[in-house]
């Protein structure tokens, strides 16, 4: 099964003094999503938790929301000529009776690192498809000082990032500032799958009292995942792009961008906030 990381030679160069050395790198290598045995998606990702990402993508879509939904992931095996395994081909098979949207079986889509979908259709879709309305939850209200303290956190729990440099990052915390979970991968969306797969696979959906942090910008793919797992509060070290704003103000996801330190935007949904009076 590929790793997580690969050992590469490098010739580095520190104030002009030259020299050779092995460099730890994030390892990259493609997967192929299958639903029913068709294919349906490709995304680059970093190897591990592969099942997870394979369910989050399919929450995403709208395909499933209850660990009900799924009756087995699998590798498949043989994926080359001669038989060998490459643990990059995915299937996951529905339960029965589980309808797929006719939307999925005619996408098959090709997914990079930092994809997403865009227009004015998509917004419709992600809000009327949702199983999970996040108008429908309960409340959750957070500080900007519980806020402001994840960020570090979520550093401080990256793994890989410590020994490679490339890697983004999601985790989920509580309402109260509780780590729940954090995935590690070199696309931003597929870390959030992997949270969402994971989150699916025990029955937790939807996570509506959650927040969600991811370690670069807020892009409209990331806060449609968000969405479509029921999470209210989508936070960002960077900034959000238009759209990821106008998806949230039209389904009332909490939107923060430029969260550094005790400074951040608040995009949409300030009401879960606990801004002091006079703002």
């Amino acid at each position: 099964m590929g790793r997580v990381t690969e050992r590469r030679r490098v010739i580095r160069v520190r104030d002009g003094v030259v020299s050779t050395r092995p460099d730890t790198l994030v390892a990259e290598e493609p997967l192929e999503i299958r639903l029913n045995g068709k294919a349906l998606a490709i995304t680059m990702r970093t190897p591990g938790d592969d099942f997870a990402l394979a369910t989050g993508f399919l929450v995403s879509e709208g395909v499933i929301g209850d660990a009900s939904d799924v009756r087995s992931v699998v590798y498949c095996a043989g994926a080359t000529a001669d038989g060998v395994n490459t643990y990059n081909i995915v299937d996951v098979r529905l339960a029965d009776g589980v309808e797929v949207p006719d939307i999925t079986l005619e996408r098959n889509v090709y997914t990079t690192s930092s994809c997403g979908l865009c227009g004015k259709a998509s917004l419709d879709a992600v809000r009327t498809t949702t199983r999970f309305p996040i108008s429908d939850t309960p409340p959750v209200r957070v500080t900007p000082e519980l806020l402001a303290g994840l960020p570090d956190r979520l550093r401080a729990a990256q793994r890989v990032f410590d020994r490679t440099g490339g890697l983004h990052a999601a985790a989920l915390f509580s309402e109260a500032g509780e780590l729940i979970d954090i995935r590690e991968d070199v696309g931003r969306h597929n870390a959030v799958d992997k949270l969402v797969g994971r989150a699916h696979r025990d029955g937790r959906l939807p996570l509506s009292r959650a927040v969600l942090l991811v370690s670069g910008r807020a892009s409209f793919e990331l806060a449609q995942k968000a969405v479509m797992a029921g999470i209210p509060v989508l936070a960002a070290v960077s900034a959000p792009s238009s759209l990821a704003v106008d998806l949230a103000v039209e389904t009332g996801l909490t939107l923060v961008g430029f969260l550094r330190g005790p400074n951040m935007n608040v995009y949409a949904g300030d009401a879960r906030i606990a801004l002091r009076s006079g703002v």
